[in-house]
């Protein structure tokens, strides 16, 4: 059954308008705004955003750096921030989570408190670079010699007044490394050190909803690693 011939020329018109008006956005808009369609830096999974950081790192512990323009990218990095991953990192001035992993502006995104525990501010921060940022990656970086861990272990060995609000960090590391500083040895510290890292990881993990949702669809990792003062070096911890 044919149409009726006023459909028809109703149809053509319709054809015709939509065409015009596709040619006059075209010619209002740059080609290149729609050939400019390729994904942010940060559309990767997070065993290849961890690779980054770990290739990066042997860079720095070997002093071969990469050579960066700082400039490079600054206006583009006016408008967003495509980060590859998070790292919720202690806040001694001896770790520079940007050099440690031999990456430039707008790679990292870094939380930092004296020993890397999971505060409900940083939690936030880390929420928001997941859920906003589309961060695939998160590592949770302790380090050698860290003197959040020592002063812990102290107070639980023979408490004593602390000044200030240092007591809030003590009170915050203290569940994550009492059983390492219970089981004695000759490592306490270093254990102590892991056994903190370790913790927060997990509470990174479970933290709900945000966190806990990334991790369970498979989109976002969570890993713990240390960092040695003394060779540059980062060492992942096993994964629970």
């Amino acid at each position: 059954m044919c149409d009726h011939p006023s459909h028809s020329l109703q149809s053509r018109r319709q054809f015709l308008g939509a065409g015009l008006s596709l040619l006059a956005l075209s010619a209002l808009t740059p080609l290149s705004a729609f050939a400019d369609a390729s994904p942010p830096q940060n559309a990767i999974s997070p065993s290849v955003a961890l690779r980054r950081l770990l290739d990066g790192n042997a860079r720095y512990a070997s002093n071969k750096i990469d050579a960066k323009d700082f400039s490079a990218g600054r206006a583009a990095r006016v408008k967003a921030q495509y980060p590859i991953a998070a790292i919720l990192s202690c806040a001694d001035s001896r770790v520079a989570p940007e050099l440690v992993f031999d990456q430039g502006p707008g790679d990292l995104f870094v939380v930092r408190v004296a020993g890397n525990y999971l505060s409900s501010d940083s939690l936030a921060s880390l929420e928001y670079a997941v859920g906003v940022l589309k961060v695939p990656l998160i590592m949770v970086l302790g380090h050698t010699e860290c003197g959040a861990i020592k002063a812990t272990i102290s107070d639980i060995k023979q408490p004593a007044p602390l000044p200030g609000h240092i007591w809030d960090i003590v009170d915050a590391v203290r569940p994550g490394i009492a059983k390492a500083v219970e089981d004695g040895g000759d490592n306490v510290l270093s254990n102590a050190i892991g056994a903190n890292v370790d913790y927060n990881v997990s509470r990174v993990k479970s933290a709900q909803p945000v966190l806990s949702e990334a991790v369970q669809q498979g989109g976002m990792r969570v890993v713990g690693g240390v960092y040695e003062l003394a060779t540059g070096k980062v060492l992942m911890r096993p994964a629970a």
